[in-house]
């Protein structure tokens, strides 16, 4: 499943071409339109993170049932992806793109317990989230590794998106 952030939609992962290879690949994906985004179409629009989880839950239960999914979150839908699988709904894997405000008591507590890879990407020159948190939140998480692409901003996955299906 993939998250965008607040200032896209469901269609910024097209520009990745990662849900051309997963078609190719005939590998099941759903790419969300966020209740949190900016540009969003779905309705009602709120930043509510619990809302947003409920979406995310609902959406997973109707499309793929009860399979544990990897949930791929940018920006604020790695928050919400980090909030989802806090709230102790199965999860196989948390790719997470310079996810925001990862640090909040709510969730911290949980990581703990998070016995799935954490994979953490941001860019060097991120101006929306701190290093320094991600490099926190990595060293919080049990399977948590960071990797900064060096010159990239904060939507770093679209500076480099030849890099997306190879974060491991």
């Amino acid at each position: 499943m993939f998250l965008h952030g607040f200032s896209f939609t469901s269609d910024v992962w097209q520009r990745t071409d990662v849900t051309e290879f997963l078609r190719e690949k005939r590998v099941p994906f759903l790419a969300l339109d966020m209740p949190c985004g900016l540009k969003s179409k779905c309705q009602p629009r709120t930043r509510d993170v619990e809302v947003n989880v409920a979406v995310v839950r609902g959406a997973l239960q109707n499309i793929f049932g009860g399979v544990a999914p990897i949930i791929v979150g940018a920006s604020i839908g790695g928050r919400v992806a980090l909030k989802y699988a806090a709230a102790r709904f199965p999860v196989r894997g948390l790719p997470l793109l310079a996810p925001g405000r990862v640090l909040e008591e709510s969730i911290v507590e949980a990581y703990s317990q998070f016995q799935f890879p954490v994979r953490i990407v941001c860019g060097s020159e991120d101006r929306i989230v701190s290093l320094e948190e991600l490099r926190d939140l990595a060293n919080r998480l049990p399977n948590g590794k960071l990797t900064v692409y060096e010159g990239a901003g904060h939507a770093a996955y679209l500076d480099n998106p030849e890099r997306l299906g190879v974060i491991s």
